[in-house]
């Protein structure tokens, strides 16, 4: 974490003044009703709520101590709700939708405003965060919470937020996914970086989703430049799987000068050298990066990096950066490229790590081709289905073959919602061409296809008295 610059630090001040000095708070504090503390809410929540977001994405190492500092009194608990969301949301989770560890801060929040005198107020805004906060967490965590409220009304209110149906693991990844959907267009993301090496083995991975989200939202992640290098720079970190994939976190997703660059492309080197199947764990991850991050793993990513590795020097990641290079300047349905990705994909074992990479490049490129053709422009369909094929046979995967199925199939569909008319010619071309070149390509085998195109007849109505 890190500490708030003065400049945000002054603004804070000014709004905590503004409150205090307000008529709305003297007249908020005569009767204490609700419609006076909305009052005080729309006139200065739009200013903290814009200097939080600018602190998020120019600064997000400071959003905690940011956050902390709202908590004081004199901000009247105002935004603590969306404070305390943001906490629920910023802690690391498990397949089993648990907390990888206690949710230290997401406490921190909730005792203020249980402790805030405007609690009968917040309460009615904070329901569903304690709600997936307490499904996230163990039943140990929760109980030493409540013994720290002495409020018998605030405990009870608590208690009820805890409920049984979320023990079960369905219900609470629903629940998370409901909830998390509210936050989607917003920063609030935090992290730590490490110090020791022990610290960076037990918090790594939390960093590691923190930077993910930071680089899929986009915006100003230049605060972050600092931080990440001096990580790779320092020798505690070095020699290990978390240090690999900073490595490809940076070299990826970050703009570099030319000397950081160097910095970077000298550090990977060095871990090739130094760091037992150095290149294993390298592209492990980035074929984690390709299947779980798709929307990162853009042209210009795989570009950006092959800059850092050395590509004359021999090794699996160099050989696989080559023939990405290829695939990117010539288009994949160029010759040579076809070409060089058969040579590098007959060059390595079929299941070897570096050919599933080129084989999810590729799906990415077919992925995203997929979504941008129109129903109109279904010919181009036709046409790209000799690709596919050829792509399919050259890879020989089934799991390349079942996700460029299920795209084609989706898209055949999308075609029969728009050419409903079965007489039209668009209609009997589309029909034409799914039963018999589709299905000779291994894209619909015959039994699919005559079901997508068998005409279902209504039953006759038997009159029964008759």
């Amino acid at each position: 974490m890190q500490i708030l610059d003065d400049k945000y630090y002054d603004r804070l001040n000014d709004i905590a003044h503004a409150i205090q000095s307000s008529e709305l708070l003297q007249k908020y504090r005569e009767d204490e009703s609700e419609e006076n503390y909305l009052m005080l809410r729309r006139a200065f929540e739009p200013a903290i709520a814009e200097l939080y977001h600018e602190v998020a994405e120019h600064a997000p190492l400071q959003l905690i101590d940011l956050e902390k500092t709202l908590l004081n009194p004199v901000f009247e608990g105002l935004f603590m709700p969306r404070i305390l969301g943001y906490s629920v949301l910023r802690g690391e989770i498990n397949e089993q939708y648990r907390y990888v560890r206690p949710n230290d801060h997401f406490k921190e929040v909730l005792l203020a405003i249980c402790s805030s005198v405007h609690f009968d107020h917040l309460k009615k805004r904070i329901g569903q965060s304690i709600q997936v906060g307490f499904a996230l967490s163990s039943d140990i965590w929760i109980t030493n919470l409540l013994d720290q409220i002495h409020n018998r009304r605030i405990r009870y209110f608590l208690q009820q937020q805890k409920n049984e149906r979320y023990r079960d693991l369905k219900e609470r990844q629903a629940l998370y996914q409901r909830y998390i959907r509210q936050f989607h267009n917003e920063f609030f993301y935090s992290a730590e970086f490490p110090q020791t090496r022990g610290a960076m083995k037990a918090n790594f991975s939390a960093l590691r989703l923190f930077l993910l989200k930071r680089f899929e939202a986009g915006g100003d992640n230049t605060s972050l430049k600092a931080q990440t290098l001096e990580f790779l720079a320092n020798p505690e970190f070095q020699n290990s799987e978390e240090y690999v994939q900073m490595l490809a976190l940076v070299g990826n997703f970050l703009d570099l000068t030319e000397e950081e660059r160097q910095q970077v492309a000298q550090h990977f080197t060095r871990e090739q050298v130094n760091f037992p199947d150095f290149e294993g764990h390298y592209l492990a991850f980035l074929a984690e990066l390709y299947q779980n991050h798709a929307a990162l793993m853009t042209p210009e990513a795989d570009l950006r990096m092959a800059r850092v590795v050395s590509l004359c020097r021999p090794g699996r990641v160099a050989d696989f950066y080559r023939v990405a290079q290829v695939i990117h300047s010539l288009g994949y349905v160029h010759p040579d490229a076809i070409e060089a990705v058969r040579d590098f994909y007959n060059s390595h074992e079929g299941l070897s790590l570096e050919n599933k990479c080129l084989r999810l490049l590729m799906l990415h490129y077919f992925t995203r081709w997929f979504k941008g053709i129109s129903e109109m422009e279904y010919g181009d369909f036709f046409e790209m289905s000799k690709i596919f094929h050829l792509y399919m046979r050259i890879f020989g995967n089934q799991e390349f073959n079942q996700a460029l199925e299920e795209s084609a199939q989706a898209y055949l569909e999308r075609l029969l919602k728009v050419y409903t008319d079965r007489r039209g010619k668009d209609y009997q071309d589309i029909r034409k061409f799914a039963k018999g070149q589709m299905v000779e390509m291994g894209l619909l085998t015959e039994k699919e296809a005559d079901k997508i195109f068998r005409v279902r007849r209504s039953r006759r109505k038997v009159d029964e008295e008759a």
